[in-house]
């Protein structure tokens, strides 16, 4: 019997990795000025797991943006660079930018990556999901927060 639990909890971890962002119910957060103030989840999130994201091709960010990543071939030219984002933007910026890009454009090609109602051009497997999670935007805030020129 602990075995096939412990089977069970195995399963069930090595597949829940990927939909993580996919399972969880939105964190609310109120959008002020032109930014959202406060962290989805209530803490900094981790730069050198948002550095990682930002270079995971899933995530998409790489695909579209280019950086001071010399070590990742293929960037994206479609976007604007991210060198110097924490200094263009605060990190209340930054985090409004990745949960919700179409609240500065509605005609922007970059996803909002928080959202889950109200988009249109929804592939059938992302609809009703967000693409990131809340601590994934944290991360990702976070890193952006260090790119400074």
């Amino acid at each position: 019997m602990a075995r096939s639990r412990a089977h069970i909890a195995w399963f069930f971890a090595l597949f829940a990795l990927p939909f993580g962002a996919h399972a969880q119910t939105l964190a609310p957060y109120r959008i002020v000025g032109d930014g959202i103030p406060v962290s989805l989840t209530g803490s900094p999130g981790d730069a050198e797991r948002g550095r990682a994201l930002v270079l995971d091709r899933t995530s998409t960010c790489i695909l579209c943006h280019s950086g001071p990543f010399p070590e990742t071939r293929f960037q994206g030219d479609l976007a604007p660079g991210l060198a110097g984002a924490g200094s263009r933007w605060n990190e209340s910026q930054l985090r409004l930018r990745l949960v919700d890009a179409a609240h500065f454009n509605p005609a922007t090609i970059m996803p909002s990556y928080y959202r889950a109602d109200g988009l249109a051009r929804v592939g059938t497997n992302w609809r009703g999901k967000p693409i990131l999670s809340a601590l994934q935007i944290e991360d990702i805030v976070a890193y952006l927060a260090t790119l400074r020129e």
